[in-house]
C-alpha cells in the first residue's frame, strides 16, 4: 500500500510541473523559461555538469561554482577531484539544457562552450575557449557566430570529427526576427551550426540546418564510425508538433536534407526544454528522447540504421526523464533519472548486440536536487556522472 502511494504521488508531482509548465497563459518561450528558469538565475545551486574522457583515461568535468564556470579533472573515475580551474566568471545561462560544454581533440585539446546571456530576455551568444598545454592554460573566449544581433543564439552543443573539425551548433532566431520584420509568421527557431579546422582559433559559419526547430531544448551531436557528424533536434512540424528530426553536417557548410526521426505527434505550444541525446554506434545510429504525447508519453529508445528508425522502445516509467547514451561498437548504454516518490534513481539499459536486447540496471539514488545524468565511455566501459546536492560529481560504473 505505502508503495502504491508513493507511486501515486511520484506521478502527481510530476504531472502538476508538466501541466504547470506547458500550459500556464504565456506565450510558448515565456512557459518555457517561467518553469525552468529562463535567464533568470534558479534557486539553488546549479548543479548543470559535463563530462569527457581525455585520450589518456582523465575524466574532466566542466560546472558553475558561486555563478562562475569551472573545470576539475580526476584520475581515478570520480573518486577525487583536481582543485576547480577559473574558466570564465563572465554571466552564464542557468537553463539545464544549456549548461557548458566539453570536448577532446585528436591530440588533447580542450574545448569548452557554454552561453552568455545578453541585456535582452532570451539573448544570448555562443563562447568558446581551448587550451593547446592539457588543460594548464586557456584561451580568451571567443563568440562562435558572425551574427552580432541581441537575440537568442543559446542551447549550444560541441563534437569533434575524426580528423579534428570542431563542429559547434546552436538555436538561433535570426529567422524569427526577419520574419517579424516582414511581417509573416515563423515557427519556433532554427538550428545553426560553425565550424573550425583550425583547432579552434577561428571558426567559419554561420551555417542553416533548418528552420522551426524547438526554442529551448538542446541540439545533439554525435559522430559516426563513417567519420560523419549527425544532429537530432526538436522540431516544430506543422501546426504545432513537436517531435524530432535529424541531419548530417559537413565540415563545408552543407548538410544532408532533415529526416524525421520521432512520430508521437505531441501538440502542444509550449517548449518542454528537454532535448534529445545521440551516439553513433556501429552501422547504426541511437537516439533517446522524451515525449509527453497523450498516445505514447514518456522516455523512447531507437535506433537508426541507413537513415531509417526502428521501433521505439518505451524506457523507465512514467517519471523517466532526462535519458542520456552512448555507444561503443555494438554495446549501447543508456541512462535516466525516474521520482519514486521520494528519492530520485538513477536507472540504466545495457545492450551488446546494438540495441536489439537489453539488459535493465538500478545504479544508484540520490535525494534531493541533482543533475542530468551524463553516460561517458572509455575503451569499451561506461560510466555515468550524475551530480547532485547531496554526492556532488559523483561517478557510477556500469557493471
Amino acid at each position: 500500500m505505502k508503495s502504491s502511494l508513493s507511486k501515486f504521488a511520484a506521478r502527481l508531482t510530476f504531472g502538476v510541473a508538466l501541466f504547470s509548465a506547458l500550459f500556464s497563459p504565456l506565450r510558448a518561450e515565456e512557459k518555457a523559461h517561467k518553469h525552468h528558469g529562463g535567464m533568470q538565475m534558479k534557486k539553488g545551486p546549479d548543479l548543470s555538469t559535463a563530462a569527457a574522457f581525455d585520450g589518456d583515461g582523465r575524466l574532466w568535468a566542466v560546472y558553475k561554482q558561486e555563478g562562475k564556470i569551472v573545470l576539475s579533472r580526476s584520475e581515478d573515475l570520480g573518486k577525487t577531484w583536481s582543485a576547480p580551474v577559473l574558466i570564465s566568471d563572465e554571466p552564464t545561462d542557468p537553463g539545464a539544457d544549456a549548461r557548458p560544454k566539453l570536448a577532446f581533440g585528436r591530440t588533447g585539446e580542450v574545448y569548452l562552450t557554454w552561453t552568455h546571456p545578453m541585456s535582452k530576455p532570451f539573448s544570448g551568444e555562443i563562447r568558446f575557449t581551448r587550451s593547446l598545454d592539457g588543460g594548464k592554460t586557456f584561451s580568451a573566449p571567443i563568440t562562435v557566430h558572425a551574427d552580432p544581433q541581441e537575440i537568442t543564439h543559446r542551447f549550444d552543443a560541441i563534437t569533434v570529427a575524426p580528423n579534428g573539425t570542431v563542429f559547434v551548433a546552436w538555436i538561433d532566431k535570426r529567422d524569427v526576427v526577419a520574419a517579424q520584420n516582414a511581417g509573416a509568421e515563423y515557427r519556433g527557431a532554427a538550428v545553426y551550426f560553425a565550424v573550425s579546422k583550425d583547432q579552434g582559433a577561428t571558426f567559419q559559419g554561420d551555417y542553416k540546418v533548418v528552420d522551426n526547430s524547438c526554442e529551448c531544448c538542446r541540439v545533439a551531436l554525435t559522430t559516426t564510425t563513417e567519420g560523419e557528424v549527425v544532429a537530432l533536434w526538436r522540431h516544430i512540424f506543422e501546426p504545432n508538433v513537436r517531435d524530432h528530426a535529424m541531419a548530417t553536417l559537413r565540415a563545408d557548410g552543407t548538410c544532408s536534407p532533415m529526416r524525421r526521426a520521432s512520430f508521437e505527434d505531441w501538440k502542444v505550444d509550449a517548449c518542454p526544454h528537454h532535448g534529445p541525446a545521440l551516439a553513433g554506434g556501429e552501422g547504426k545510429m541511437h537516439a533517446v528522447w522524451f515525449t509527453q504525447s497523450p498516445k505514447s508519453p514518456g522516455v523512447f529508445y531507437c535506433s537508426f540504421r541507413n537513415e531509417r528508425p526502428d521501433t521505439p522502445k518505451r524506457v523507465g516509467d512514467e517519471t523517466a526523464e532526462r535519458p542520456d547514451i552512448a555507444a561503443s561498437g555494438d554495446s549501447v548504454a543508456l541512462t535516466w533519472k525516474q521520482f519514486d516518490g521520494v528519492k530520485s534513481q538513477l536507472c540504466g539499459m545495457l545492450s551488446k548486440d546494438g540495441g536489439m536486447t537489453w539488459k535493465e540496471l538500478s545504479l544508484a539514488s540520490a535525494e534531493g536536487a541533482s543533475d542530468h545524468p551524463r553516460i561517458l565511455t572509455h575503451k569499451g566501459q561506461f560510466y555515468v556522472l550524475w551530480n547532485s546536492r547531496s554526492a556532488p560529481l559523483s561517478v557510477v560504473t556500469f557493471p
